[in-house]
């Protein structure tokens, strides 16, 4: 198959850029045909200044976009156009270049941005559904994407201008969710169920799963409020025992977490900061359980998969893609999002039964086996692309027979 991926960089590297690049080496290790249209945001720097006033319109539709991947459609002719993101220098004018190019079009669906602007639905510590209920004018009141009104109206007006040109219904065949939590957001906001496929992402190369020592408990991520580090401080500071903790990564409540770490005497929590992927790995490996206490509606949980394929317990907060990730009692257990107590009271157990924990373990081993790894993903990828391709075929075929008649 030859297929075309095009993505937009945020100016912050982060998981999308490396499921872009894990699934264009899959494709090509299968033997497709892969060519790539990359920009980033970082490009923004280099803008000179009546460029930057013309971010506003830019983001709504880039001429220079469109021009060039409608050129790469004539010259590669590829089967399949695969979109990651287009926010916000490659914006939403390449879905026009492939209309006019008659290449069908499938879309990675990686947060909520074509919902929320802020892509979220988290504001101010809570779960935020404005933007559904009422309008997209609710965000530029908040100032939803990064505390700003302007670059935020910029947004909402992107999304407001191609929900009225029908761009995400005539300009994308087929939708790939990471989680049916995810799906059944966008079919409940009105995208076509039929459209919307659910793929979740995966990990390789394999860590290996092996017996854990269970040495602490470990939290791996971004060290921001939407994360639940607040509840997550909170529920150690509840148990009634000095249980080890790990927290590796980085972020804005770093300096919070110090802060309250000694000022509250948690002498068993340690922070790890940024020790890259392999080092997460080797700390899956000595840890008892993952903690995933996020507040918000993640759309999906790639560490929960990591922590799968090295054999890992997971507890996770009764939310988003993570309720439907983890299992209870039997990958994992689950805890009331933002629930301090409740967390603490699944913490002592998992911590004072063992035995239950090494068999979870070995059962999420056997979920990474059976739903996460490269080949099964190759499998889901290659159909979604096929059906895609099969529906612009149908699509082309009526116009034809409308034309004849």
């Amino acid at each position: 198959m030859n297929i075309l991926i095009i993505h937009n960089s945020y100016r912050q590297a982060g998981g999308e850029d490396v499921v872009v690049a894990q699934e264009s080496e899959l494709l090509r290790q299968h033997g497709h045909t892969v060519h790539t249209y990359v920009r980033s945001n970082h490009e923004f720097q280099t803008l000179s200044f009546p460029e930057r006033l013309g971010l506003f319109a830019r983001i709504i539709s880039a001429n220079d976009s469109r021009r060039a991947v409608r050129g790469l459609l004539r010259d590669l002719r590829p089967d399949v156009v695969h979109v990651h993101n287009t926010f916000f220098m490659v914006s939403p004018s390449v879905y026009a270049a492939c209309l006019e190019e008659d290449v069908p079009v499938v879309q990675t669906l990686h947060n909520y941005r074509l919902l929320c602007p802020g892509a979220t639905f988290y504001r101010d510590g809570r779960v935020c559904e404005e933007c559904l209920m009422h309008s997209l004018l609710r965000s530029v009141r908040h100032a939803c994407y990064r505390k700003s009104r302007v670059m935020t109206g910029a947004t909402a007006l992107m999304l407001q201008t191609h929900r009225m040109l029908d761009t995400w219904e005539r300009g994308i065949g087929a939708y790939i969710a990471l989680s049916l939590f995810q799906k059944n957001r966008f079919v409940q906001s009105g995208f076509p169920e039929s459209k919307i496929h659910v793929k979740p992402n995966f990990v390789e190369p394999d860590p290996g799963g092996e017996p854990h020592s269970g040495d602490y408990a470990l939290f791996v991520g971004r060290l921001s409020p939407e994360k639940g580090v607040a509840t997550l401080l909170r529920a150690w500071e509840l148990l009634p025992v000095q249980i080890p903790l790990v927290i590796s990564g980085d972020g804005p409540l770093r300096s919070f977490l110090e802060a309250e770490i000694a000022a509250k005497g948690l002498q068993a929590i340690r922070l790890a900061g940024h020790v890259g992927r392999d080092g997460v790995y080797a700390l899956m490996k000595k840890a008892a359980f993952l903690v995933v206490p996020s507040v918000w509606e993640e759309p999906f949980g790639l560490i929960i998969v990591e922590a799968f394929a090295c054999g890992t317990p997971v507890l996770g907060a009764s939310t988003g893609a993570i309720e439907e990730m983890v299992e209870d009692g039997v990958t994992g257990l689950r805890f009331k999002a933002g629930g301090p107590v409740d967390l603490a009271e699944k913490v002592e157990w998992a911590w004072s039964h063992p035995c239950q924990l090494a068999a979870i373990g070995k059962r999420c081993r056997r979920a990474y086996e059976e739903r996460y790894t490269a080949e099964i993903n190759h499998v889901l990828l290659t159909k979604i692309y096929a059906s895609a391709i099969e529906a612009h075929s149908r699509v082309k075929r009526k116009r034809s027979s409308r034309a004849a008649a």
